[in-house]
């Protein structure tokens, strides 16, 4: 007996203008399995997707829901047919409670008390089927990113998903949430739907999926039964050549510190303090930061970067103080002393969505004597510069002129990256360099990282992949409630070490 087909696309097409983001995508997905769908940034995933969920209308091609032919002109039309989606970036109102955004405009009733009372008795079967435990009264704002995303997954089954779409859901998962998603998408194949799974860990695809489909240039290059291939393999699919890393470590024995932070203590945010932070970045190292998200991270970077005040202690760069509770460098000066930053949250401090992708290439950059003469900006030189970065990073498509939100996450991340990169820095910090980014961006990266490192410039990074940490550093320090509980050598570190010290265990602290 065949097995049913859950979604099925048929030679899909979408252009954007001269660039063709879908090139005759077909796509089959057997109902009750997890997909994974695999491609470099700009390979036409996001494109295809959007077409999945109705966001887009294809060009020519057909989409198929269990053997009918779907014509979408809006998402409410893909969860009529049971698609449900979860984005890389979550849509709920942070102020109104899990409850609430799961109901918000599928009410069901003029008066929102009934229509909360019919949503609870509801949710509270579905939490039972498929092992949720949310917390339906506590507003969004408060929740971690992990119980965030299973809100999400909840709000897609109580609408009536049967194929559930996740779009790089361990994106800004810690480990820990990265398993008990795993746990949540094999209750939800066994339970008989169907999910699509849309991830650059080719590790977790590994892991979760039963097929796996590659798209590579916007076109269908390989379907492989997940048992049957392995990461390297779907690696080589993905970039169209073998993956490895060209620029290897350098010996380095210097002790000079170009950023130290001493006895520094901050507030944070909810109620956080950074706590008594002493730390050194040495000239020619890569120093990690590890730990569970919402334990300091942010803070810390935005202490050294003269975006938050320090309340005691004081930082020095290069032997000069830039923060102390008397004064705070900005961070254009400090950009002018030799520091680069690479924002955590790049949709919130490293691109403006509003602004064209040259835009987004200088900025932070744009009264600098090369991009500007008498408050006038060049535009030639600007133009010049974006397009130097687009070739270098292989940012796509390769038009500086579109929006920057019109671009992938991953590419986005390229282009930040680029303009970070070029000023020469003395010191580098980088807040979750790769996320959202390919295994071909992400080796390349990574070596621009280890090159610079290689030069005697000071780097910091900020990952919440500790397997990125533990490839690039020379030491990783680790954060849990606001307190630096430990540092570790590369050669003593291991992620059973560095887990254990993330859950406060000062114990294994070298």
């Amino acid at each position: 007996m065949s097995q049913t087909i859950a979604i099925e696309t048929r030679d899909l097409c979408k252009s954007f203008g001269d660039v063709k983001a879908n090139d005759h995508i077909s796509l089959s997905v057997p109902a009750g399995t997890v997909h994974g769908i695999v491609g470099e940034n700009g390979a036409g995933k996001s494109t295809l997707l959007k077409m999945l969920f109705g966001f887009y209308h294809p060009d020519s091609g057909e989409v198929l829901v269990s053997g009918v032919s779907q014509s979408f002109t809006s998402p409410s039309d893909a969860m009529a047919v049971g698609i449900g989606m979860v984005h890389q970036h979550f849509m709920l109102v942070e102020p109104f409670t899990v409850l609430e955004n799961i109901i918000l405009g599928a009410e069901g009733s003029s008066k929102l008390d009934d229509a909360k009372g019919m949503a609870r008795a509801k949710l509270l079967a579905l939490e039972e089927q498929f092992g949720f435990n949310l917390p339906l009264d506590e507003p969004v704002e408060t929740l971690s990113v992990g119980v965030r995303q299973r809100a999400e997954i909840l709000k897609a089954l109580y609408r009536g998903a049967e194929t559930l779409i996740l779009d790089e859901p361990t994106a800004v998962l810690t480990p820990q949430e990265c398993v008990q998603l795993f746990e949540l998408v094999s209750q939800l194949r066994d339970q008989g739907k169907t999910v699509l799974f849309v991830t650059h860990k080719l590790h977790e695809i590994m892991a979760i999926t039963d097929n796996v489909t590659v798209i590579r240039a916007g076109k269908t290059v390989a379907e492989r039964k997940t048992a049957e291939t392995s990461s390297e393999e779907l690696a080589e699919l993905m970039v169209g050549a073998k993956v490895v890393r060209a620029t290897a470590r350098d010996a380095n024995e210097a002790t000079t510190a170009r950023l130290a932070l001493e006895n520094v203590k901050a507030t944070g945010d909810h109620g956080l303090m950074l706590k008594d932070i002493n730390l050194q970045v040495l000239e020619g190292e890569v120093l990690g930061i590890a730990g569970v998200a919402g334990n300091g991270q942010t803070e810390l970077l935005e202490i050294i970067t003269g975006l938050r005040p320090v309340d005691v202690g004081k930082i020095c760069f290069d032997g000069e103080t830039i923060s102390s509770p008397q004064e705070m460098t900005d961070p254009i000066t400090l950009r002018r002393m030799g520091m680069a930053h690479v924002a955590e949250d790049r949709l919130k401090t490293g691109v403006v969505e509003s602004m064209s992708a040259r835009e987004n290439a200088i900025l932070g950059y744009q009264r600098e004597q090369e991009f500007s003469r008498k408050g006038l900006l060049r535009l030639k030189a600007i133009a010049e510069k974006a397009a130097g970065y687009f070739e270098s990073q292989d940012v796509r498509p390769r038009n500086p002129d579109l929006p920057i939100a019109s671009f992938s996450g991953g590419n986005q991340q390229k282009l930040v990256i680029a303009r970070e990169l070029a000023q020469d820095p003395s010191l580098m910090v980088i807040g979750q360099p790769t996320r959202g980014v390919d295994i071909g961006a992400v080796t390349k990266i990574h070596d621009q990282i280890t090159a610079l490192r290689n030069a005697g410039k000071a780097i910091l990074v900020v990952s919440a992949d500790l397997d990125e940490l533990l490839a690039i550093s020379d030491r990783i320090a680790v954060m849990c409630e606001g307190e630096i509980v430990g540092t570790l050598n590369i050669e003593d570190a291991t992620e059973t070490k560095l887990g254990l010290m993330m859950a406060g265990n000062k114990g294994e602290a070298a």
